[in-house]
């Protein structure tokens, strides 16, 4: 009889069953601080004046009026991924001038998973003023403006607020600007929609009804990020390759933000921002950053009916309006990006991208080629990307590219895998963007017990829920 406590038998503790990485396991991270995904690779530096030149207003990374936009992406998805940031992430201790070596001393001030904590902040009982008091859906409901009508504005089709006018919500960031703000409001008013339907169909009430329509509530909204945004952005065979052959490169026991991710890949969608906004059918685009939009200001009431967000004209839902969609994913970005009207300071500052490759250096991220190669990309194909930079910005020289440029890089010349096994340039993320992003979404949802994929894999979503555009729309009331 074999003895299984033989060298080589012995059963591996805490071996995650989705990660093919041979050598797992070498060092563990913690859920509540950031880590490493490719802690093997050697921090890359660049003169941070060529990153300065790179990065300005009036340069090479500055897009066009006419911007190309994707085909098939809507102009909302880039907001929600915004959102979902917010849902897994809160550096709120370092500057992109300060060196930081090991990220595992960085709190995470967010929980990394998405359980959207932003939502239902640390629920009924620790925070009652984010809930109905009383009443049939006492502590199960959440709170909306529509329920505090004397506050300032558009109370009715508003998030609830202070006498400050400050959002009365889960994560102030979500607050920062008008579009996540009311992505924020229409997965509160979803939420209260499947507590009636909890309700009505099966008689929940209290605590029961609150644990059962928080569950439901959140695994349609994990459904939405794995099948639709990360479908958008990442390629659909790049999901289907994660959930049916492992992650190789995001692994460990607990669930944790690389700084690869949250530094550089999870950047992509601000080149894909476009100059201006359409919120409701038939009306004018508003600039980026306005009053109606709330873009850079931020944590302001709605101001009046026009700046209302009708969800339909953001996102692809079932009334099959023509939806805007978001530019190309590539190294441009909108000027106002580039000269950020509301941050003070040198442009250096202004510049968000100036301002994301100064994090790669801060953070000292592993060069775009070097990760490339350690995913094992064809050297063809980062030639290809490489020569895209130099025409960029010949100063980068053959290697030394920083990650998130790199990953912009890829995005524009390989682009989105498709299921017909071609790629379309500046659609979605190229190969390692989308590997990256992908795996670590997947990852955080693998790696928690409560989270659909971590606890019940054969779960499937309600038809009337089972995509993001039902889910943001099923709820909303008639425009004023």
């Amino acid at each position: 009889m074999t003895n299984p406590d033989h060298h080589g038998m012995k059963t591996l503790e805490g071996l995650s069953p989705y990660c093919v990485r041979s050598e797992y396991g070498k060092e563990q991270q913690r859920d509540d601080r950031f880590g490493r995904m490719f802690p093997q690779l050697m921090p890359n530096y660049t003169d941070p004046s060529i990153l300065i030149t790179v990065g300005e207003a009036g340069g090479n990374m500055e897009a066009p009026d006419d911007q190309e936009r994707t085909a098939n992406v809507p102009v909302g998805m880039v907001f929600f991924g915004q959102f979902v940031d917010h849902d897994i992430t809160l550096d709120a201790s370092t500057t992109f001038d300060s060196v930081i070596d090991n990220p595992g001393e960085i709190s995470n001030v967010r929980t990394p998973t998405l359980d959207l904590d932003c939502i239902y902040g640390l629920g009924p009982e620790a925070q009652p003023y984010l809930y109905e008091q009383g009443g049939a859906f006492g502590g199960v409901k959440l709170l909306t403006g529509a329920d505090n009508p004397g506050q300032n504005g558009e109370s009715a089709h508003d998030l609830l607020r202070s006498p400050n006018d400050r959002a009365i919500i889960g994560d102030p960031r979500n607050d920062e600007n008008r579009i996540v703000s009311q992505i924020q409001l229409a997965i509160i008013r979803f939420h209260n929609h499947v507590a009636d339907t909890l309700n009505a169909e099966e008689g929940l009430e209290g605590h029961d009804l609150y644990e059962a329509a928080r569950e439901q509530t959140t695994w349609h909204y994990q459904w939405a990020v794995v099948n639709d945004f990360l479908g958008d952005m990442c390629g659909k065979p790049v999901v289907e390759r994660i959930l049916g052959c492992g992650r190789k490169h995001y692994c460990g026991t607990s669930p944790f933000i690389p700084v690869e991710f949250s530094v550089a890949a999870y950047r992509f969608g601000h080149s894909m921002v476009p100059f201006e906004l359409q919120v409701q059918m038939g009306q004018r685009q508003f600039p980026l950053f306005s009053d109606n939009t709330g873009l850079g200001g931020g944590f302001t009431p709605v101001p009046g009916t026009q700046a209302v967000v009708d969800m339909h004209e953001l996102f692809f839902t079932p009334e099959n309006r023509s939806v805007q969609r978001t530019q190309k994913l590539d190294t441009l970005m909108s000027r106002a990006l580039l000269a950020l009207p509301f941050v003070d300071g040198p442009p250096e500052e202004k510049s968000l991208a100036t301002r994301n490759l100064m994090r790669g250096n801060a953070f000292l991220l592993p060069a775009g080629e070097k990760v490339a190669e350690a995913i094992g990309r064809d050297q063809a194909e980062i030639d290809q990307v490489l020569t895209k930079i130099a025409a960029l910005n010949p100063d980068f020289g053959a290697e030394g590219i920083p990650l998130w440029l790199y990953l912009l890089a890829e995005a524009e010349v390989i682009g989105r895998a498709e299921t017909d096994g071609t790629n379309t340039p500046g659609e979605g993320l190229g190969p390692v963007g989308a590997t990256i992003v992908a795996e670590v979404m997947i990852g955080l949802l693998e790696l928690d017990e409560h989270s659909f994929l971590g606890s019940n894999r054969n779960w499937v979503p309600r038809e009337d829920w089972n995509t993001l555009g039902k889910l943001l729309t099923v709820a909303q009331p008639a425009l004023p």
